[in-house]
């Protein structure tokens, strides 16, 4: 899995106005859990581009104040007008311990219904997993090269190694739906 590095500062101060002051100031206040002790602090806010903004899961490696914690993005809140970050959680990640963390789905292959005219509807554009941080994949393939008209491929579809799918296995991940054009061809030709 890929790392993105943040940079952060210890935050002594947890009270309301000193987190309105960090964030008329861009920064992003933060806490880590999962080890001894929560650790508070702040990050700039430009440094979650990578982070929060791509379809890519990623282990966040926390410098703060010199010391490197290895990590991935548990919560984060935004505002609900302007979209600015308020809030976010970290996770230590723990080598003998498993995480639960959402890994973007890749369809791969080429469904043998949308060559007949159907259309490709991707459902479910994340799984969520529990793993061990060494066995935490970069994305899921899902092969869709099975697909004909109408049909779908669901999470227990999903070829599982080192992790455990927690979503129901019955939820559809893509399918191909029929069109119109060819529902109405469909009946007449009953």
């Amino acid at each position: 899995m890929k790392t993105h590095e943040i940079i952060g500062f210890k935050r002594a101060n947890l009270g309301k106005a000193t987190v309105k002051a960090l964030r008329e100031d861009s920064q992003v206040p933060c806490v880590l859990y999962g080890g001894e002790s929560q650790i508070h602090f702040s990050v700039p806010m430009i440094l979650f581009k990578n982070l929060v903004y791509t379809p890519e899961a990623h282990i966040a490696e926390l410098n703060i104040e010199g010391t490197i914690y290895r990590a991935i993005l548990q919560d984060i809140q935004f505002h609900p007008v302007n979209e600015v970050i308020l809030h976010a959680d970290f996770l230590l990640l723990n080598d003998k311990k498993e995480v639960r963390i959402e890994i973007p789905v890749k369809l791969v292959g080429n469904a043998p219904g949308v060559q007949k005219g159907g259309k490709l509807i991707p459902k479910l554009r994340k799984v969520k997993i529990k793993s061990l941080p060494k066995n935490l994949p970069d994305f899921i393939e899902v092969d869709i090269s099975g697909l004909d008209l109408g049909k779908a491929v669901r999470v227990g579809d999903i070829k599982t190694q080192g992790f455990t799918i927690l979503n129901s296995p019955l939820v559809s991940i893509a399918s191909v739906e029929v069109p119109r054009a060819l529902r109405g061809k469909e009946e007449e030709g009953k």
